[in-house]
């Protein structure tokens, strides 16, 4: 009986857990399975990818990247290019320039060898061609600047040119006018030629123009009222005309009510006439002294 007990328990224990199992698998196949994501199989390069590789990629599968690469270069090359062009230009320049310098500098070097054979003789040729040169008179200092000969040369020069222009021979003569230094025409030889030379300068001014000028020139300084007294007649447009040519100019103004302008010669007028200084003025008769002062 107790066997029999014994098989009836094993029985029973092993009904149970059968059951307990089956339970199990019944409530695994209830409960629902988390997906898991199916692994990336590794792709075996095939014969044609191999070949392609082996090759080098197609132009037209070229990705974008790789085109701005290529672009970058070709900007890159031909900036380069850009560059090297500007500096071989830039280093003509610099040669030509060079070359300029070279020979500036050798002409310099020549004209100093020449100044230094310079003897009196040369000198004084040298100042004359300069005088000649110029149409206006030039000082000592201007002179000494253009030449680049000194103070005391340039007197020895002048002395030599007056002299040889004293000459009975010589139709011009070293005049000096406002302080400068000038080649003119012999008055005595001009006189001969003025009808046709003169002409061409005081042709401009009429006979009332030289007569204005003259009164300002005898009576400076002097107001635009006083030349009408002595005149008799306006004196605007002839004022604006000497004016205009530069051969007069205000020099300030008369201490009387209304402090009318004053006017006086300037040195276009002492070149025009070739004169020193306004004492060099002819003298005047004693009837024309007398009419002038009194309008004054």
């Amino acid at each position: 009986m107790q066997e029999d007990a014994g098989g009836v328990e094993n029985v029973a224990v092993g009904s149970v857990e059968s059951e307990t199992s089956e339970k199990q698998n019944v409530a695994e196949n209830v409960a629902p399975k988390k997906k898991s994501r199916p692994k990336k199989k590794a792709q075996i390069p095939t014969v044609e990818a191999i070949v392609s590789q082996e090759d080098g990629p197609v132009e037209e599968n070229v990705p974008v990247d790789g085109q701005t690469a290529v672009e970058e270069q070709a900007a890159v090359e031909t900036q380069t290019t850009v560059e090297a062009q500007a500096s071989a230009e830039e280093q003509k320049a610099v040669e030509e320039q060079t070359d300029e310098e070279a020979l500036e500098q050798s002409e310099i070097e020549r004209i100093e060898s020449k100044r230094a054979e310079l003897n009196l003789d040369s000198e004084t040729a040298l100042l004359e061609t300069v005088l000649f040169l110029e149409s206006e008179p030039q000082s000592p200092e201007s002179l000494s600047k253009i030449t680049h000969l000194d103070l005391d040369t340039i007197s020895s020069c002048v002395e030599r040119l007056k002299e040889k222009y004293s000459d009975m021979d010589s139709g011009i003569e070293l005049s000096q006018i406002v302080g400068g230094w000038i080649l003119t025409p012999k008055k005595e030889c001009f006189d001969l030629v003025k009808e046709r030379y003169g002409k061409r300068n005081e042709g401009r001014l009429s006979k009332a123009a030289i007569e204005t000028l003259s009164i300002i020139a005898y009576s400076q300084p002097i107001t635009r009222a006083e030349i009408e007294s002595i005149r008799h007649v306006s004196a605007d447009n002839m004022m604006r005309i000497l004016l205009d040519r530069k051969f007069i100019k205000e020099v300030g103004k008369k201490d009387i009510p209304g402090k009318p302008v004053m006017y006086g010669t300037t040195n276009e007028f002492l070149e025009f006439f070739h004169l020193q200084s306004i004492a060099d003025l002819p003298q005047l008769d004693e009837k024309e002294s007398e009419r002038f002062e009194l309008a004054r």
